[in-house]
């Protein structure tokens, strides 16, 4: 049976605003991860995808819900009591530029996490830290340099270098490659993937790219102004993909000339409603060009088409995949 690390209920992070409104960024997520999976989440930006990794970090405190690291129910913690848990997990960052502090040498920011937590490490700190440079295909000797002598590529190796230090189990990553070129998105996802099987971590990863995820994620998620749409195991959303969101996005993954085909087909137009007042029904029928009245009525409930593949959509499974020929 296969050993869920991180679970998540009905997770809601709002933010009161002083004219007495509520932003209502994360509106109810609900998923698990299993031990040694990569668990992604997409969506345009705006969605709540990056506030659902900072609940995950507790650097946002959940309106409501409950997030469960092993066996440790972390979304009530704080102080001390959370403070010994925070090896546990640890996050990268979308920036490796504002991410780093530029006072701090590389080795003494991979260092510090060590060393506020009080963590031993069996051969030594400085040790463990050249080695955590090494597996990141960093030099040891770089640990003297500081963060502006570093490429933006080797700086997002130093994050991960810093994420590793403390032997978590699980890593949050926040858009990890969304601020590099496409060539170095690639050496740093073809790491992630090296680090993540050799040393068996755990991954919520967080795009709002299909592409991305496709290459590393296990299982994704596609977020829509606070809500899962839809859930599935990477393949088989790639292939039999339900919603009208996720066919969105797929035409937004696709190669220029294929989006173009993609675009005469399908297209949504528009900005998401507000977060403050979500509309009733479907959050996304005002830009769906298939939404009917019972859209715009009537909230969709989830339905299980199996093997794990779930959608929020009153017509999933009548519609046809606007992208269905490009697969060709």
């Amino acid at each position: 049976m296969t050993e869920t690390l991180l679970s998540v209920e009905d997770l809601k992070v709002h933010f009161p605003l002083a004219s007495g409104d509520v932003v209502h960024a994360v509106d109810g997520v609900t998923f698990d991860v299993a031990r040694g999976a990569c668990f992604g989440i997409v969506g345009e930006s705006g969605s709540g995808k990056s506030t659902v990794a900072r609940a995950l970090m507790r650097l946002e405190d959940p309106t409501e819900g409950r997030i469960t690291l092993g066996t440790d129910e972390i979304s009530s913690l704080s102080g001390d009591r959370l403070r010994a848990l925070r090896h546990r997990f640890q996050m990268i960052f979308q920036d490796p530029y504002s991410s780093l502090n530029p006072r701090l040498r590389a080795g003494q920011a991979v260092r510090e996490p060590l060393d506020l937590m009080g963590l031993d490490i069996k051969g030594g700190r400085e040790q463990w830290v050249r080695q955590c440079f090494a597996d990141v295909g960093l030099h040891p000797d770089s640990t003297r340099l500081f963060p502006h002598q570093f490429s933006g590529g080797q700086r997002q190796r130093l994050s991960i270098a810093r994420a590793l230090a403390t032997q978590p189990s699980l890593i949050v990553c926040d858009e990890p490659v969304s601020a590099l070129d496409v060539a170095i998105q690639a050496q740093i996802l073809n790491l992630l993937r090296r680090i993540q099987r050799e040393k068996f971590l755990t991954f919520v990863f967080i795009s709002h790219d299909l592409a991305v995820v496709q290459n590393i994620c296990t299982e994704v998620a596609v977020m829509y102004l606070g809500e899962f749409v839809e859930r599935a195991p990477t393949g088989q959303l790639y292939a039999a993909a339900k919603h009208p969101y996720t066919w969105s996005l797929m035409a937004a993954a696709l190669t220029p000339e294929n989006s173009r085909r993609a675009g005469e087909r399908f297209t949504i137009t528009g900005e998401p409603p507000s977060p403050i007042d979500p509309p009733k029904g479907c959050r996304f029928a005002g830009r769906c060009p298939f939404a009917t009245d019972t859209c715009v009525a009537e909230k969709p409930a989830i339905r299980d088409f199996g093997g794990g593949h779930t959608v929020a959509c009153h017509y999933a499974g009548e519609l046809t995949p606007p992208l269905e020929e490009l697969a060709a």
